[in-house]
């Protein structure tokens, strides 16, 4: 008998990872990367980092502002035919409505939703035209539910998810699957810095009484772009630990 192919095998498929450089990121990508896939890690900032992501994998570290639409494309574009792409790209600027400014919204919406749109947009039409490609976009528990203190950053997340279903639908027809991780509350240099109080109050919300990995959100990723997951699009799947429920 043949020689089985491993579960969600990305041999052969090239990638593309926003915010590559730490947390998230970094774990889809290297996951991405030992699963066979040949992946760019895009970064804004954190070069060092995000080179040392690529050496383990063999991939290639490329610096870009996905918040602008010119560098969004020619980031897709250097990245060559995308079989894959992840949007993780995000950023916070928390507090209160009555006190946010102008521009904490702004940057907030530009960099998670903007950018997803942008590199989307530029992904799409290659995708299109060789009727396939899967794409994942990085929402957040706080999209599906909201929390205080973060109406820009649960917009943008919430945005995330009507504009997957949306492109989803468009592109469907063509071969080519979108789909939502919405991560619970996962262990990174984000959550690090909460106050021990506001932990804990998490940990007693989540039934598995743990928080994510990085790694758990990127087995996650892994799957939804692999072939086992060709049936699925449109989806928001909740890595949250039973949070949501």
């Amino acid at each position: 008998m043949p020689e089985a192919r491993p579960f969600a095998s990305l041999e052969g498929k090239t990638a593309l990872v926003t915010g590559a450089s730490r947390g998230i990121g970094r774990a889809i990508a290297l996951e991405l990367g030992r699963a066979g896939a040949s992946v760019t890690v895009a970064y804004r900032s954190g070069q060092e980092e995000a080179e040392a992501v690529a050496s383990e994998i063999g991939g290639r570290a490329v610096q870009a502002d996905i918040a602008d639409a010119e560098a969004a494309k020619a980031l897709v574009e250097e990245a060559g035919e995308l079989d894959i792409l992840v949007n993780n790209a995000g950023l916070t600027r928390d507090g209160l409505i009555a006190r946010m400014p102008d521009d904490d919204w702004t940057i907030v919406l530009e960099t998670n939703l903007y950018g997803a749109f942008y590199t989307c947009r530029a992904a799409a039409r290659g995708m299109m035209r060789r009727r396939a490609g899967a794409i994942v976009n990085l929402s957040s528990i706080v999209g599906v539910h909201g929390n205080p203190g973060q109406t820009n950053y649960a917009a943008s997340k919430a945005g995330l998810i009507g504009f997957t279903k949306s492109l989803a639908r468009e592109l469907g027809s063509r071969g080519v699957r979108a789909n939502v991780v919405a991560p619970g509350y996962v262990t990174t240099q984000l959550t690090e810095v909460l106050p021990e109080e506001a932990k804990q109050a998490m940990l007693t919300n989540t039934p598995l009484g743990r928080l994510g990995s990085p790694e758990d959100i990127a087995g996650t990723v892994r799957f939804l772009v692999s072939d086992e997951a060709s049936f699925i699009t449109g989806e928001v799947l909740l890595v949250d630990g039973g949070l949501g429920m």
